[in-house]
């Protein structure tokens, strides 16, 4: 008689943030309880629920961590060593090629700019300053354009790309860099906000944000999980969800690929422009 191999148990965290506006909560709910539910039976610990309250550097760096999302430009700059990436997501959005995202450079409706060039001494809403695509993208585009001087008059603070999108209507700024996917949510849900706003430019593409999971848990655990996300990714019961969430699978992308965030950062560099502002 063969025996089943259970998985050693962990303590186990999980989080879904980078798409979680309260527009989509519920659809985030049911993906993560199918997946947990298939690990369960696999004899993996997962949790209940996913974690909303704890800081995203915390849930990134737990060596319990699960599955959770993460952005391209801290996995390859702060995270190395201490994940692992399983997938990247596949999107059905505007600007999304396959597992790469671009970001939609987004200005007023009646902005009279025409191009990127027209931006200078202008306002710019940053999300994060460790954002790819709030940030890294937006650098790299407006490097060859700066000459190694301050291109923006400013640039405020804003801790999320929907807040960016509302900084620009709400004239506290003129420009922001919005990942493809908010912006296709922010389309679908807020259409007052989108209305007010138009896609000025589409930064260079980069791999999606990224699936992760603790480096520290066991390769057997890593490999049920991604079992796992190929089940949830053709369920016929989460179809609704898939499509509140524009969810169209998931690809293996190596780590390496996430250099590309590094390549534009050393572009940016190399044109004497390392900071955005």
């Amino acid at each position: 008689m063969t025996i089943a191999r259970r998985h050693r148990p962990v303590a186990a965290v999980a989080a879904l943030p980078m798409y979680d506006l309260p527009e989509l909560r519920e659809a985030n709910d049911q993906l993560w309880s199918a997946i947990a539910r298939r690990l369960k039976a696999r004899g993996v610990r997962a949790p209940a629920r996913l974690s909303r309250d704890e800081p995203l550097e915390n849930v990134w760096r737990n060596p319990d961590l699960l599955l959770a999302q993460t952005c391209g430009y801290p996995l390859a700059k702060q995270l190395k060593g201490a994940v692992r990436v399983l997938a990247t997501p596949r999107y059905r959005a505007a600007g999304c090629d396959g597992a790469l995202h671009r970001s939609a450079i987004l200005v007023r409706a009646e902005d009279p700019a025409a191009n990127l060039a027209d931006l200078r001494g202008q306002r710019c809403a940053l999300n994060d300053p460790a954002s790819n695509t709030g940030m890294n993208l937006l650098r790299a585009e407006i490097a060859p354009l700066a000459g190694g001087e301050r291109f923006f008059r400013s640039v405020v603070l804003t801790g999320a790309h929907v807040a960016s999108a509302q900084a620009v209507i709400d004239g506290d700024a003129d420009v922001a860099a919005v990942d493809c996917v908010t912006w296709a949510h922010i389309q679908r849900h807020r259409p007052t906000l989108a209305g007010g706003l138009r896609v000025l430019a589409w930064t260079a593409a980069t791999p999606g944000l990224p699936l992760i999971a603790s480096a520290a848990l066991p390769a057997s655990v890593h490999a049920t999980t991604l079992a796992v996300l190929d089940e949830v990714a053709t369920d016929p019961a989460l179809r609704s969800a898939r499509q509140a969430l524009l969810l169209d699978g998931f690809d293996l992308l190596p780590a390496a690929h996430y250099r590309a965030v590094v390549h534009l950062e050393d572009l940016a560099r190399g044109l004497a422009y390392p900071k955005l502002h």
